[in-house]
């Protein structure tokens, strides 16, 4: 008797999970975390990033809604990003201002422009040359972002601003720099792809090196 009971509460457990499975109580959740989301994004980022998030807003802004960046981060890299915000630039940390559900939230929408997953290849170990990265930069990186990385307004984003080095791995710098961001003046450097740089993996590679060395100065 004892295991015909056991065996009725499994096959109700079962059937609860099966039940909550073919509901729509989970998107329902996500649906509305991407509505609150939007309404967070409408009051506080639209003007910088645009109301498609490709950076075409009245103010600097980096283009949010590219497939290529959105394939590159998780969503705690989108958090991250939000909350610590860049310092020195017009891009404040959200920290202070939202609660963790507002920015979860905001995480949710902007994930939500997501509608394809990239696979960007990248190297295993990104470790380069930083003397010749700093000179491949200078002639291909410098008039969009910079001196030493400083960024330069609606041109290039501050790759040498410390939150953005302290929340962006290697692989995902390599990333950007090898594939860029569609429909943006950040294209692709990689050889054999359609931009008009055409860069070898290890110039990338020496690239990402000398960006990475700016965080210690």
């Amino acid at each position: 008797m004892k295991k015909i009971l056991i065996g009725f509460y499994i096959l109700i457990i079962i059937g609860i999970i099966i039940c909550l499975s073919n509901s729509n109580i989970f998107d329902s959740k996500k649906s509305e975390a991407i509505a609150a989301g939007e309404k967070i994004y409408n009051k506080n980022c639209i003007f910088c990033h645009g109301a498609t998030g490709k950076g075409e807003g009245s103010k600097t802004g980096t283009a949010l809604g590219s497939q290529n960046f959105l394939s590159s981060v998780s969503d705690k890299d989108l958090y991250n990003y939000v909350k610590y915000g860049r310092e020195g630039t017009v891009m404040p940390a959200y920290g202070p201002r939202m609660s963790d559900k507002d920015l979860k939230n905001l995480v949710a929408f902007i994930r939500d422009w997501q509608s394809e997953e990239i696979e960007l290849d990248a190297p295993k170990t990104i470790s380069g040359d930083p003397e010749n990265g700093k000179a491949q930069y200078n002639l291909y990186c410098l008039n969009c972002h910079g001196d030493a990385g400083a960024g330069k307004d609606k041109m290039g984003t501050a790759l040498s601003n410390p939150q953005y080095l302290k929340y962006t791995t290697d692989k995902q710098i390599w990333i950007e720099t090898a594939y860029g961001r569609e429909e943006t003046r950040m294209g692709p450097s990689l050889k054999g792809l359609e931009g008009a740089r055409q860069l070898k993996e290890k110039d990338i590679t020496d690239i990402v090196t000398y960006i990475r060395s700016l965080e210690k100065k």
